[in-house]
């Protein structure tokens, strides 16, 4: 791999990750679609570091709040804050992908990277994030939330294993379809992104290093898509607390009609 195809992959990565339409599906498609090599799901996950650190230098403020709130829990043995709640729910919400990442790694790391897979979930996830945001009140705000909606959004992630239906556009989906207004569920999707993130890339990231080491490619690319990933964070917050999802769900219902197309025409 070269350092541009590192770079043109993490700046992929950073901007499809936070935005949904699916970061996973962007990183499979764009090596597909340009005739690269897949640099496979290890490289993936170490990308996700420049992600991570994104969302953690974004929401800094959030976060020393959430760690303090972590500590007082631990120390009082109780949730009596929004803080605290929120930290909680933080928790229930990653439980579910955590438990089936171990169980699906396999299939995420061959099965589920199929070009006419990811095609399907990126349409009918458009339609659904679309259905979401157009039908279901605006009215929650995120210090509304119960730990049966942290579960249920946290059920949600659990389908981004399957590249394609995108970890930010399933939570936001059912955030919306909880009643969550767009900023609230936009905000929790992100906060969300850290735990799973920062597993997965404690899990993968050594073994890529012990098979190709600290490549410039590999800082290239983390570096791109940290710079990328805080651009989208921006874009996106700003954005919907004007407009709708929308444009997110045409997107995902024109790329995955191009893929199906490009399929049609490669035999």
């Amino acid at each position: 791999m070269t350092v541009f195809q590192a770079v043109v992959l993490g700046a992929v990565q950073g901007l499809a990750e936070f935005l949904p339409i699916s970061s996973s599906a962007h990183l499979v498609l764009t090596p597909w679609v340009f005739g690269w090599s897949d640099p496979g799901l290890a490289f993936d996950v170490a990308l996700h570091v420049g992600t991570l650190v994104a969302v953690l230098w974004y929401f800094r403020a959030e976060w020393v709040r959430l760690t303090r709130s972590g500590l007082s829990i631990v120390r009082h043995r109780r949730a009596d804050t929004e803080e605290t709640r929120r930290f909680l729910y933080l928790v229930i919400a990653t439980i579910p992908a955590a438990i089936a990442g171990v169980l699906l790694e396999e299939y995420a790391e061959s099965t589920f990277r199929s070009p006419k897979l990811m095609a399907g979930t990126l349409m009918v996830m458009g339609v659904l994030l679309w259905a979401a945001d157009r039908f279901v009140a605006r009215t929650r705000p995120l210090a509304g939330m119960r730990w049966r909606d942290a579960l249920l959004i946290g059920l949600a992630q659990v389908c981004a294993l399957v590249p394609g239906v995108s970890r930010s556009g399933s939570t936001m989906t059912a955030g919306r379809a909880l009643r969550f207004d767009r900023q609230s569920a936009a905000v929790f999707s992100f906060l969300m992104s850290m735990p799973v993130t920062a597993a997965a890339a404690v899990l993968k990231v050594p073994d890529l290093l012990r098979s190709d080491g600290i490549t410039a490619p590999l800082i290239a690319g983390i570096l791109a898509a940290a710079a990328s990933s805080w651009l989208a964070i921006a874009v996106l917050l700003r954005y919907v607390s004007r407009h709708s999802f929308g444009v997110f769900a045409v997107y995902r219902l024109a790329l995955g009609a191009l893929i199906l197309v490009l399929l049609a025409a490669r035999g």
